[in-house]
């Protein structure tokens, strides 16, 4: 099992280098050696006329500045290599998809993040912030407690992120998930603590730990959180509750279990299934190249079939054995059926990596509880922003905020 694992690790080639030599190569206008390092669908999207078309595109950006350093994240059997370039008319992030043979199987153009604008459900006049440190140890993050004006004492929210390193926003493409519900939810409230993901502080220290799991990445530092809450004056101990987004709502009842004071939980596009079952999903509907479909399905097979003799084998599809093996029999419905507190679920009718399949395992297993309550938005995606139409990663680049009545649902259910 260990050798069948190798398939499935980080490709001998660095892929940020790969990412580097091909955005020089896009940049100087070499198109031809551009085009062998991109994969046989990659070549048949990007004929010379295509790349004719993107270089004249770039050439608008105007003059080429400084190259930033670039933002490295795992994508199931991919890599994302994200390089930012400071053009002399506007910023430019260019994504690249390095698959695990080192070929570019994906390549965007992406207008820097506009600054982000408050919706207008947040009303600043109401509520202040100040910084705060989750944790005291060799782990402490650095995050944000949003308050209402007065002096309480308030419910309070620990907003628990998705997964993939995050910063405090929950930051995704053009959208701040996070920052919209903490000032959304303080402006009717109720105190919002958010804060930057462990994944994302300590990923290189991470990188290197043979033993890392969910509690790692998001349970404790979620219990964390929460015990801070109750310390501080204009919060009410008895009133502290979880939104948790995408693996966040994956991991609350365990979160929930760990703190066991939890007033309450939101789960929004929860997952519920395993999560290499998701990827496969994603996969399919994103019709990724079949050779990529096939490869994310073998690995799942893998995943299924660990055993603990293999904790030393080498990552899959970008996870570390260990983190699989310590999910392998986690059920969260059933877990959440232990649970004692209320729970309200939410999710986006148009949300592709989470999707209805989820939420059917979360209302059949959570059936005979009068105090869950599930909805359900025909417009909203994965982020909880309202869309048309087909639903893919391209529009989490336009500028949108979490909908309104995703944020009135929330602040109505926790007060009342």
């Amino acid at each position: 099992m260990a050798a069948a694992a190798c398939l499935f690790a980080q490709p001998a080639a660095d892929p940020s280098a790969t990412a580097r030599q091909a955005l020089d190569l896009l940049l100087g206008g070499k198109y031809a050696e551009l085009s062998p390092m991109f994969t046989p669908e990659m070549q048949k999207a990007f004929p010379d006329a295509e790349m004719a078309k993107l270089g004249a595109q770039i050439k608008s950006f105007g003059a080429i500045g400084e190259i930033g350093q670039p933002t490295v994240q795992p994508a199931g059997p991919n890599t994302v290599v994200v390089f930012p370039v400071a053009f002399s008319n506007q910023p430019i992030n260019f994504r690249f998809i390095v698959n695990a043979h080192g070929l570019i199987a994906g390549m965007f153009a992406i207008p820097g993040s506009l600054p982000w604008q408050r919706p207008p459900y947040s009303q600043p006049s109401s509520f202040h912030e100040r910084a705060v440190i989750i944790g005291d140890d060799e782990w402490k993050l650095p995050g944000t407690l949003t308050l209402p004006n007065g002096n309480g004492p308030f419910p309070a929210v620990v907003l628990v992120h998705g997964s993939g390193p995050s910063d405090r926003d929950e930051s995704v493409g053009a959208i701040k998930v996070f920052r919209d519900l903490a000032e959304g939810l303080a402006s009717r409230g109720i105190a919002v603590v958010r804060y930057s993901k462990r994944t994302a502080v300590y990923g290189a220290k991470i990188k290197e730990m043979r033993d890392f799991t969910l509690n790692d990445e998001a349970v404790d530092d979620a219990v964390r959180a929460a015990a801070l809450l109750r310390t501080q004056p204009e919060i009410d101990p008895k009133r502290v509750y979880l939104v948790a987004h995408d693996l966040g709502g994956y991991a609350a009842p365990r979160i929930a279990a760990e703190d066991g004071k939890l007033a309450g939980i939101v789960f929004l596009a929860a997952q519920a299934r395993p999560i290499e079952d998701l990827m496969v999903d994603q996969a399919e509907y994103l019709n990724l190249p079949a050779q990529d479909i096939q490869g994310i399905k073998a690995a799942a097979r893998h995943i299924k079939a660990l055993e603990q003799a293999d904790a030393d084998a080498p990552p899959i599809l970008n996870m570390p054995v260990s983190y699989l093996l310590d999910l392998k029999d986690y059920n969260p419905v059933a877990e959440a059926k232990k649970t004692t507190v209320p729970m309200l679920f939410l999710q986006g009718d148009r949300d592709f990596q989470v999707t209805a399949k989820d939420l059917t395992l979360w209302k059949a297993g959570l059936a005979s509880r009068k105090d869950v309550t599930f909805q359900t938005y025909p417009a909203l995606n994965h982020l909880f922003v309202a869309g048309e139409g087909r639903s893919t990663e391209t529009e989490y680049r336009k500028p949108g905020h979490v909908a309104p009545e995703v944020v009135e649902i929330i602040a109505k259910w926790i007060k009342g």
